[in-house]
């Protein structure tokens, strides 16, 4: 009698144990919390998750003067992050994704921002990417008039801002190469074209296939410049 109820007690502290353990992996999995602003600001992009680099968007947008909604909190953002609204009342609906270089942003993706603008009654849409988008997914944001920031562009961006001040730490030289290569391609000519803002102007391409330069402050600067 007296084994047996020695017994049973180990059975349960083995079993309170095991539930215990197997709910703080999980919590620690479905945790959608961000850290404070502090440390996001001071964070590399590659180590923010999809939550934090959202809110660095917000904090980003809110400097630039925009008005900023994070409908995407919580993780069901249903294809759009941010709702950002202009002086002028204009509302730009805003897909943010924190990728890795390799894994690039899909057709679904920019078709997803495009069908979920009209649920937050926008009448612009941008889609943000550490990464690139496929060839595919080019053609469709042009079709639809989906403008996007990717690669070093949007490095660019929060680095002019001033706040966004990520830790230093040394990159192998094939990482070098890669980000100083992109960096060309995505600021071509922006050295020697200036916007009437002040801004570096980019590269773009129309609906009809024409390049031109365009303000990279869009959407809040429209000002264009033919090539």
């Amino acid at each position: 009698m007296w084994t047996r109820k020695r017994r049973n007690k180990k059975n349960q502290r083995n079993k309170s144990t095991k539930l215990q353990s197997g709910s703080k992996g999980t919590i620690r999995r479905s945790s959608k919390s961000c850290r404070s602003d502090e440390t996001i600001l001071t964070s590399r992009l590659e180590d923010l998750s999809g939550a934090e680099f959202e809110r660095l968007l917000a904090l980003y947008f809110r400097d630039q003067g925009y008005t900023v909604k994070e409908v995407g909190v919580g993780g069901n953002d249903g294809g759009v992050d941010l709702v950002i609204v202009d002086k002028r009342g204009e509302k730009t609906a805003v897909q943010a994704k924190c990728y890795a270089d390799h894994n690039h942003i899909s057709v679904t993706t920019v078709r997803e921002l495009v069908a979920a603008k009209r649920n937050h009654d926008c009448i612009l849409s941008l889609l943000i990417t550490t990464s690139d988008l496929t060839l595919q997914a080019k053609k469709e944001a042009e079709q639809f008039k989906v403008d996007y920031w990717h690669g070093s562009l949007v490095e660019q961006k929060l680095r002019t801002w001033g706040k966004w001040q990520p830790s230093n730490k040394r990159q192998n030289k094939g990482q070098t190469k890669t980000n100083l290569a992109k960096t060309q391609k995505n600021v071509a000519a922006s050295s020697t074209l200036t916007c009437k803002c002040g801004a570096p102007m980019v590269r773009r391409k129309s609906k009809q296939g024409v390049e031109f330069m365009g303000c990279s402050n869009f959407p809040s600067c429209r000002n264009t410049k033919t090539l």
